[in-house]
């Protein structure tokens, strides 16, 4: 039986000056209805991209090589333009990173609002004008009524990303991916988007692929979790599993980095050393080896492949280490 999302072996390529390069290198998974995907990692991992690559919004230089998304059986990478604008904002939502960028600065967030409304809820001006409102109010919007009338450069970079939220969570998508959607936002809002996508989830069995670098919000709101590095899935597991037994080193040094409240002041915060290296320059054998504590001269030469951890159903890891071996008896500490 396929699931609602299916994403087989994605591979998504760039051209550039230099020639193709492979962005995102043979993602896989799958996502029910209500259920929530989280995608953690570094700046520069392939998340964004994967999240593009599933809107079909790559631009002119990019595009997805090989490998299917289906949503609902339909396979999106076969779709023409026009078939996949009517999924965009109707099936499948997105809240963008950047929401500065992804507001027209010529209309107003009124004219935007309801133009999207009207197009995919069949409701008249009237009716999309007082529900774009009512949806600004339920992202924490004051002055609702007045906003509507504003240019997007008039407004914060927290309310600019609010306005992206009300705006992807009016149509009642199936999906909703949401790129870093709590960035720009304090504390107390955050947790009211949160709470909204919750509730989204909950009362439409919305599906949600949220991509975020904040592993507390990864512990908040997801259900499963792919921990992505230099393009590929390095770990995949269940939210529990993820933080009670991690197996990727790349897994542990992320975890390692969350700053606790019973850390000795004189201790310094675990940070992982070195950066994600660039499409141009990616490593021979495992990607990570560069950066990794537990690197051997195999994992210089060898690439790994995401397999099941022993003993366990829905447990993936990408380390030579573990090949071969029952990794329940903890081979990395």
């Amino acid at each position: 039986m396929e699931s609602f999302l299916e994403v087989d072996r994605l591979q998504t390529a760039f051209k550039t000056d230099k020639g193709e390069v492979i962005s995102v290198e043979e993602v896989t998974f799958s996502l029910e209805p209500g259920e929530t995907i989280g995608i953690v990692g570094e700046s520069g991992c392939g998340k964004s991209v994967t999240s593009l690559s599933i809107m079909r919004l790559l631009g002119k230089q990019g595009y997805i090589k090989q490998g299917a998304v289906k949503l609902n059986g339909t396979d999106l990478t076969k779709l023409t333009e026009a078939e996949m604008r009517s999924i965009r904002g109707n099936e499948i939502s997105m809240i963008f990173q950047e929401p500065m960028t992804s507001l027209n600065p010529v209309f107003t967030i009124g004219n935007q609002m309801t133009e999207l409304i009207r197009l995919h809820m069949k409701m008249n001006q009237k009716q999309a004008k007082s529900y774009a409102i009512e949806m600004l109010k339920k992202v924490g919007i004051p002055r609702a009524e007045a906003i509507i009338n504003e240019y997007p450069h008039a407004l914060s970079g927290g309310m600019r990303q609010r306005v992206m939220i009300a705006m992807a969570l009016s149509c009642k998508p199936k999906l909703l991916i949401a790129d870093e959607p709590t960035t720009a936002l304090d504390v107390t809002i955050q947790a009211q988007i949160l709470e909204l996508m919750k509730k989204l989830r909950e009362e439409s069995e919305t599906a949600i692929m949220l991509i975020t670098h904040d592993l507390g919000v990864i512990a908040e709101m997801a259900d499963k979790v792919l921990v992505m590095y230099a393009g590929e899935v390095v770990e995949e597991t269940d939210v529990f599993t993820l933080f009670d037994d991690p197996k990727h080193p790349y897994t542990k040094g992320l975890i390692d980095s969350i700053p606790h409240l019973e850390y000795e002041s004189s201790n310094r915060l675990y940070s992982i050393p070195g950066t994600v290296p660039t499409l141009q320059h990616m490593p021979k054998g495992c990607r990570f080896h560069t950066r990794c504590p537990h690197a051997t001269e195999k994992c210089t030469k060898e690439k790994p492949q995401l397999l099941l951890v022993d003993g366990q159903d829905h447990h993936k890891v990408r380390c030579l280490l573990y090949e071969g071996m029952d990794v329940r008896k903890g081979v990395l500490v």
